[in-house]
């Protein structure tokens, strides 16, 4: 006797259980097997056997059946011997499969991700490579859309051992099941790979930015979430030699640093532009640590990637149009007075994957759901956002640079307006804006990124460069053109114009006294920059990266009338605002 059941809308736990008696003679051994199937009865596996030697017997059972959830999920209750005799019965009673469903995300709609999906563009062939805490063999990271295995390795930067797909796959991720192998003993690795890849499907929807591309998981972080400039650099330089093996196309970085010196200094900057010189798209984190002025990080003020801040949905998901600038988000300009961040994307009470045992769900139990789901908040939510949708653009287009891809993103962003069609936040703050998944993918932008940079000699020593921001008498920032003019106070954004340009360093930069910022936020502290840092190996594997899990109160919901538009209302995001009232900081280096 056999029965389907449709799990595949995002079961997280399912159970099967059932009451049973027995009744036959004491001569014989009486079997039923109990066996499941999640392709429609074509492959059976073998959960239990029900025995019956005397007597009669009767009882209930239950069994565990999540890894078995799909469209096709079958239950088989078959005789293996006896029950030879009219007399000898197997009954059943109360079959039922009770299950608990994966909350949705709400992000890939409101960048307008989900279109792309129903067209087909989902990443696939394109691999994303995340630097963080490490893997956990989730199926919704281990599989992509076809449900097929799409890790084509991990590295361990602390350890230097590299797995590949073969060593951490069981199975074709079709017939059996994936490598239970857990790397990420901290979480953060997990969520973000989540936010920028997850092909958990829920009502429909991809949980995940770019669900079908494939995974390149990198470990640089330890369980506390504290690392090393060596192992980080050790880490960008391995992604950098192996990009031609695995088709490495976009690189995620979810973590910041304080400057230590001008960005062409910085050793792990260095590794970061060579990645980019490489062909590989880097997205980095602006960093937690707004809304004071130059507060953007390593390696977020390297002016070639692509540098992310956050945006909230003002707990209203179902309406794009109260969305605003998270307080936490750094903001620009950088030291060298480039215009960062570049755009900004979801990143307040982001929900993604993680182990229940992770060493962040532990600490904060209350933002975990119990089965796989934790919620938490920053710059490196909103980075693993644009990750993914610079993997649906390389899938639509592979013959995009990093420079296109930049160039795309910033020229297709919705920028935060008043309603008199001003902006409501700094170029400082949200730079070109919110991203847009279909527009970018969509756009034929060209030349717009990077213009006047030459990262060839930037790296060899040759040159280096600074951006269009200077700082006036009264300390106020203001953006100067090629030949040295003001830029027009009323110069139209939709224009799509990317404040990605720079000029020749010539160290007239002077950041001293007390900013004052345009929307009502007055810096008060000067800037301490602090230019005789010495770089050395010494300090490199010693120089430790802060504690990643660390906690600040999140932006209260704000009222009709305090909030400002950011773009167009696309229409109704589908799905519920998450509860959380807290927000997680990204990976800070010290």
């Amino acid at each position: 006797m056999a029965r389907g059941v449709d799990l595949s809308f995002g079961v997280v736990q399912a159970t099967l259980s059932f009451d049973f008696a027995l009744e036959g003679a004491d001569i014989y051994k009486d079997r039923v097997a109990v066996e499941i199937s999640k392709d429609e009865g074509v492959t059976y596996f073998l959960l239990d056997v029900i025995e019956e030697y005397s007597g009669k017997a009767s009882g209930s059972l239950s069994y565990d059946i999540t890894g078995f959830a799909s469209a096709g999920t079958t239950i088989r209750f078959r005789v293996l011997d006896g029950y030879t005799d009219p007399k000898e019965r197997f009954k059943l009673d109360n079959v039922a499969i009770t299950y608990v469903k994966a909350k949705t995300t709400t992000y890939p709609a409101l960048v307008d991700a989900s279109p792309l999906h129903e067209k087909g563009i989902d990443g696939s062939g394109v691999t994303v490579a995340v630097i963080d805490t490490g893997y956990w063999s989730h199926p919704a990271l281990a599989l992509d859309t076809d449900n097929k295995y799409r890790v084509v390795a991990r590295y361990d930067a602390i350890l230097d051992v590299v797995e590949t797909a073969e060593q951490l796959a069981i199975g074709d991720g079709e017939s059996g099941p994936v490598s239970n192998a857990n790397q990420d003993e901290s979480g953060h690795g997990a969520h973000v790979a989540s936010i920028a890849l997850s092909s958990r499907k829920v009502d429909g929807k991809y949980n995940g930015i770019a669900p079908g591309a494939n995974l390149l998981s990198v470990k640089a972080f330890d369980a506390t979430g504290t690392a090393t400039y060596m192992d980080v650099i050790k880490a960008l330089d391995w992604v950098v030699k192996t990009r031609d093996v695995f088709n490495t196309r976009v690189l995620n970085l979810s973590f910041s640093s304080p400057p230590q010196s001008y960005y062409w200094e910085d050793p792990l900057n260095q590794a970061v532009m060579r990645a980019w010189q490489a062909g590989i798209v880097v997205v980095a984190a602006a960093g937690n640590t707004g809304p004071d002025p130059m507060t953007i990080g390593v390696p977020g003020n390297v002016p070639y990637i692509i540098t992310v801040g956050a945006l909230s949905d003002n707990f209203t998901p179902m309406d794009s149009s109260d969305d605003f600038v998270t307080t936490f988000s750094a903001a620009g300009p950088t030291v060298e007075g480039f215009v960062k961040p570049d755009v900004i994307a979801p990143g307040a009470h982001i929900l993604g994957l993680m182990d229940p045992n992770a060493y962040l769900a532990t600490k904060y139990p209350k933002y975990h759901d119990g089965w796989d789901a934790f919620t938490m908040s920053g710059t490196s939510q909103a980075t693993a956002v644009v990750s993914g949708i610079a993997a649906l653009m390389l899938q639509a287009n592979p013959e995009l640079t990093p420079d296109d891809v930049k160039c795309r993103l910033m020229a297709s962003a919705y920028q935060a307006l008043n309603p008199d069609g001003s902006l409501a936040f700094s170029i400082l703050q949200q730079g070109a804006g919110r991203v847009d998944a279909l527009d970018a993918v969509e756009s034929t932008a060209s030349g717009c990124a990077n213009q006047g940079l030459d990262i060839a000699k930037d790296l060899e020593g040759i040159e280096h460069y600074g951006g269009p921001v200077n700082q006036d008498e009264k300390g106020n920032f203001y953006l100067v053109d090629a030949e040295g003019y003001t830029w027009s106070g009323g110069y139209t954004w939709s224009g799509g114009y990317t404040w990605s340009g720079g000029y020749t360093w010539s160290g007239g930069y002077t950041w001293s006294g007390g900013y004052t910022w345009s929307d009502g936020y007055t810096w008060s502290d000067g800037y301490t920059w602090s230019d005789g840092y010495t770089w050395s190996e010494t300090n490199l594997s010693e120089l430790p990266m802060a504690d990643l899990h660390q906690w600040v109160e999140d932006d209260p919901q704000r009222q009709p009338g305090e909030v400002v538009n950011i773009g167009p209302s696309d229409g109704a995001v589908q799905g519920p605002a998450s509860p959380t009232q807290r927000i997680f900081l990204p990976v800070v280096v010290r």
